[in-house]
């Protein structure tokens, strides 16, 4: 079975039609929003900082690095869990980006004319034309950027997805069908190498999460691979301390069977 990440831009009918998705293959539905507030409970962040964090400009995230990491990793971690039994519908902000390297991840993007998006957010928010307009040039410009500064990919790059599906032009019907038959397709259905596959980047995002929730290897920039259970860290850090402490955690995650570390000791010298 396949994973359909549906990304969706602000009034573009992208809920909708990932709801219906859902229903007509009998997959469950998750919402980005839903995510975030499942990552808030479940790593001990408030959600509403967390949703706020995660939609900041680049000029936010270059001032709180360690932040960036964290609520990254915890996000990721997070829909990695549910993600991994496949039969999931995720619609939000490039979800498809958060799960890298899985074949069975079927990348649609949602989007509409202007026209369409200006009525709905009127429906939906009681604004004037003018502002309905403003407010969604707004978020768009501001998903773009933050797209832009954590995956260093453009958001609406037809490269980054396997189809793209205009709602101006498609009922939602025939959008839901288009969808739904090409996730029943050979090419987006699990294997045993992309079953592999979505384990060893959910074993590395918990890994990851569970480093960025600690105090004592919170900040620190490291880059987390698994492979069967192996797990190899590498980054840089200042503190014999840390280094340490960074295996002690990551034995703590389930799964994890062996800890290799590449993290390089950079120690500090006087006057420098």
């Amino acid at each position: 079975m396949a994973i359909v990440a549906i990304s969706r831009g602000t009034f573009s009918g992208g809920e909708a039609l990932a709801r219906r998705v859902a229903e007509r293959l009998g997959y469950a539905c998750l919402s980005r929003e839903t995510n975030l507030v499942e990552a808030a409970q479940t790593y001990g962040v408030p959600a509403a900082d967390l949703a706020v964090a995660m939609e900041k400009r680049p000029a936010f995230w270059q001032r709180m690095v360690g932040e960036r990491t964290a609520h990254l990793a915890f996000v990721r971690a997070a829909l990695c869990a549910r993600a991994q039994a496949d039969n999931l519908v995720y619609h939000g902000l490039a979800g498809h980006l958060l799960l890298p390297g899985i074949a069975h991840v079927l990348r649609v993007r949602v989007i509409a004319d202007p026209d369409y998006r200006v009525k709905a957010a009127r429906h939906q928010q009681e604004l004037g034309p003018v502002e309905a307009l403003a407010f969604i040039e707004k978020v768009d410009r501001e998903r773009r950027q933050w797209v832009r500064f954590l995956f260093g990919v453009e958001w609406d790059d037809p490269h980054l997805y396997d189809v793209v599906v205009n709602l101006s032009r498609m009922g939602a019907g025939s959008a839901c069908e288009t969808v739904a038959r090409l996730a029943e397709q050979d090419e987006f259905k699990a294997t045993a190498e992309s079953r592999r596959a979505m384990e060893n980047l959910t074993l590395a995002s918990l890994v990851r999460a569970k480093l960025a929730s600690d105090s004592r290897t919170r900040d620190v920039e490291l880059e987390v691979v698994a492979d069967g259970g192996i797990v190899t860290i590498g980054g840089q850090t200042q503190s014999p301390a840390v280094d340490k402490a960074i295996e002690t955690v990551a034995r703590t995650v389930d799964g994890v069977m062996e800890v290799r570390s590449r993290v390089v000791f950079i120690p500090v010298y006087p006057g420098t």
